[in-house]
């Protein structure tokens, strides 16, 4: 029976249990499209990573990126965490994968660099493969019925709710305290409705709510029922598209810091460190976090009827 290895670790997270949990498929030669996506609805995770080898030797690898039912060009803590796991093995493909990486992803190369704590792995920075792209505005009503909330719930001062992206897209809204953030709940016919309004061929509609709690840090909260993650504990693509966005309303594009405190309601607390700089003359985003390890074994494929 042929198996693929596979390790788990939690994302964003200073001890086990909190933080995004993530699933790496180490080594996915051989898998198809859909045995990926069988193999990321089994885990149920938020996304899973599949590793192959890049199409350019110069970069580490290939990284494709599930959801439970769907494949995505980009996220952030399946990065972070995929970049933990990879540091820690030290080698892929007969290959040493040093404390520099080179990611070959749909939305473009990520590049990583290893977070060392007393020496040993902690974690990972990533740079978004994309400058900030700020899509259409969304009603507030919209959001509000999908986080069934009032819409004085709502802040539009700095910004009307709207979508934005680093190479995948939210609808981003700030909220105006904490307890309208904790008394969000997604409403799914509202998510159905808001997806029939602002279609989108890369994600379903998923909705990200924050509330600034002090200079350079905000609370947040992600929805995302129609892609199956009523929700997500710890975002780092949608973390860094907010530090993007709220620097570019601030017009500050070079030193830029944000922290995100995530997940805080699930009981899986997470916190994402997001730096935005002037690079090459565009806007540089990076995300960085800590990883905790968690379980490694093996997922056994049946030798008869493969999924295709």
């Amino acid at each position: 029976m042929p198996s693929v290895a596979f390790e788990t670790v939690d994302v964003f997270a200073e001890a086990p249990f909190g933080g995004n949990p993530l699933a790496v498929m180490t080594d996915a030669r051989g898998l198809s499209a859909a045995e990926m996506q069988a193999i990321a609805r089994e885990f149920n995770y938020s996304e899973s990573t599949f590793i192959t080898p890049p199409a350019d030797p110069a970069n580490t690898a290939r990284v494709r990126i599930f959801t439970p039912t769907d494949e995505i060009p980009f996220a952030g803590h399946p990065n972070v965490g995929t970049a933990f796991v990879l540091a820690r093995t030290g080698s892929l493909f007969g290959r040493d994968v040093g404390d520099v990486m080179r990611f070959e992803e749909d939305a473009g190369i990520v590049e990583v660099d290893v977070v060392r704590r007393g020496g040993a792995v902690a974690g990972a920075t990533i740079r978004a493969p994309r400058s900030l792209e700020i899509g259409e505005e969304i009603a507030v009503d919209t959001v509000a019925g999908c986080a069934s909330l009032d819409g004085e719930a709502i802040v539009s001062a700095r910004h009307r709710p709207v979508f934005a992206s680093v190479g995948l897209p939210f609808a981003f809204a700030e909220v105006a305290s904490l307890d309208f953030l904790g008394n969000a709940s997604p409403n799914v016919a509202a998510f159905r409705e808001a997806h029939r309004l602002h279609p989108n061929p890369i994600d379903r509609f998923s909705l990200f709510l924050y509330v600034r709690i002090a200079a350079g840090r905000v609370r947040a909260r992600m929805f995302a029922p129609l892609s199956n993650v009523f929700e997500d504990p710890a975002t780092g693509s949608a973390s860094a598209a907010l530090g993007g966005l709220l620097s570019s309303l601030e017009r500050d594009d070079d030193g830029y810091r944000l922290t995100i405190e995530q997940g805080v309601e699930m009981g899986r607390p997470s916190l994402i460190e997001v730096g935005v700089s002037a690079r090459g003359g565009r806007q540089s985003i990076s995300v960085s976090g800590h990883c905790v390890p968690v379980m490694r074994g093996t997922f056994a494929l049946p030798e008869s009827g493969r999924v295709s």
